[in-house]
């Protein structure tokens, strides 16, 4: 890809780093609902309030001592994910899919003990993965089983979908596929690919990975068009919700759709990047102005995603 002028990008509607710190996060973004969504926690509990599920809490360890009662909780079960509350980026998530006698099978396919499981426990209430490397709790929730028409596009990671919501207004959305590259998670950074999505319909318009175009998952081989999100208005709907449920004006919402649960929320983020308007081929700003000119707002996350899925339709 050549050069870009920052006029061109200008042109394209292409919202920049500064301006979206500027305009829209500290604009929009008041500091006392970070802690809202900086903590998984937290956000767990109060979205739950609003009607937008999440995957079951399987336990909280908040103490060293808290760790000896994991072995037994997990005794029983096949599959379960550990998180930080505090982490982000995917950093410290440990995921199990099954069992071999006594050893936990990750996701990668890798067998560890019990005892790898409880030193991970250990690392994160000590800060390892928390921001600023403050002390930190441990989650442990139910496994998510993504359906299998999305499972199929991605490479031993579950994929989820990140919706940009802006003053309770789903705007722009992409889905995120895990690769070798990206090392089984949804990190673009990390190489994962960005498909984006017709906020209309939740089918796929463009694909990315490095912020470069590409049109096959370079290690499923499968196409990145034709592909559909089920259960899409509900999922607008959900991602609008989070805006009364924490009071944020501008977050990334990233949900996933479980096999047996259908769509949940995995996190939210207060400070959401930029490569989502490379996977739709867009940029942000005119949709963002859009909803900055309405002179009557719509007050329900039903009429705000109808909306949404009207206006926001692209336009070739």
């Amino acid at each position: 890809m050549g050069w870009i002028s920052p006029f061109q990008l200008n042109r394209l509607g292409m919202l920049n780093m500064n301006r979206r710190n500027v305009d829209y996060i500290s604009r929009y973004n008041s500091r006392v609902s970070y802690p809202l969504v900086d903590n998984k926690l937290k956000t767990k509990l109060v979205v739950a309030e609003y009607d937008v599920r999440t995957p079951k809490l399987l336990q909280v360890v908040r103490q060293q001592h808290e760790i000896s009662r994991f072995r037994q909780m997990a005794e029983d079960l096949s599959g379960f994910a550990i998180k930080p509350a505090k982490g982000s980026g995917g950093k410290g998530i440990t995921v199990i899919t099954g069992r071999d006698g006594d050893e936990f099978v990750k996701a990668s396919g890798a067998r560890v003990p019990a005892s790898y499981l409880e030193r991970h426990l250990s690392n994160i209430l000590a800060g390892l993965y928390s921001l600023a490397g403050s002390p930190d709790v441990a989650i442990v929730e139910s496994l998510v089983e993504s359906i299998p028409e999305l499972a199929k596009y991605s490479f031993q990671g579950v994929p989820d979908i990140r919706i940009v919501v802006f003053q309770g207004y789903p705007v722009m959305a992409m889905l995120r596929l895990a690769t070798t590259a990206s090392d089984g998670k949804a990190n673009l950074h990390q190489g994962a690919i960005g498909v984006g999505l017709n906020i209309a319909n939740g089918r796929s318009l463009n694909a990315v990975q490095f912020n470069r175009p590409i049109s096959l998952h370079p290690d499923t081989g499968l196409a990145m068009e034709n592909i559909a999100i089920a259960d899409w208005q509900e999922m607008l709907v959900m991602a609008s919700r989070c805006y009364e449920a924490t009071g944020l004006g501008y977050m990334g919402v990233d949900l996933v759709v479980d096999v047996n649960e259908g769509p949940l929320l995995l996190e939210l983020n207060a400070r959401p990047g930029l490569a989502i308007q490379m996977a739709n081929g867009r940029g942000l700003l005119p949709r963002l102005r859009k909803i900055e000119s309405m002179r009557k707002p719509h007050f329900t996350p039903e009429d705000r995603a109808a909306y949404a899925m009207e206006t926001f339709t692209p336009k070739f």
